[in-house]
């Protein structure tokens, strides 16, 4: 039933803003559907205040996930925006929970990080990601990292990472 609700959004959004068979969407109706069509991607949670987030500053410019794929399906922490995603290591919840500190880049974990630019991927080729906080439901963590962009000699900056995933049984 919880994956049937998007559909009765979008579906309630469809009837309520069509004022005639050629009715289009206004600016508000159009985002409130585009949100609805995103929620509905397999695996994507919408990140909200408290609940699912990823944050960091990439060579000082904020970055916000607009969503987050689970990480139990997506075996990686996968944060979303626009095109723009920064991917952190996860493998399993016993072993994600066991390792609370964790180097990434070189011989570690992998990061890896897809920006809107010229560069196709970003590699972490060094950088360290900690888990700060875990109870039941959540699991909260920092990461920063040094990444080195695919078949170009640039670099970029992570820093001030943090995220917040659901660890909860389904």
């Amino acid at each position: 039933m919880k994956n049937l609700f998007p559909f009765f959004i979008l579906t309630a959004l469809l009837f309520t803003s069509c004022k005639s068979k050629t009715a289009s969407l206004d600016s508000g109706d159009a985002n409130a559907l585009a949100a609805a069509i995103k929620n509905m991607q397999p695996g994507g949670n919408a990140t909200t205040e408290g609940g699912w987030t990823m944050t960091a500053n990439i060579d000082g410019k904020k970055w916000k996930a607009s969503s987050i794929m689970s990480p139990e399906r997506a075996g990686r922490i996968l944060g979303e925006n626009n095109g723009e995603s920064i991917s952190l290591p996860y493998y399993d919840k016993r072993n994600f929970l066991a390792l609370m500190k964790r180097k990434l880049g070189g011989n570690h974990s992998l990061a890896e990080m897809r920006l809107n630019d010229d560069v196709v991927l970003w590699t972490a080729k060094s950088g360290e990601m900690e888990i700060t906080k875990v109870d039941d439901k959540w699991a909260e963590g920092t990461f920063s990292f040094i990444a080195s962009g695919f078949e170009t000699e640039k670099t970029k900056e992570v820093k001030d990472g943090f995220f917040r995933i659901s660890i909860a049984e389904k």
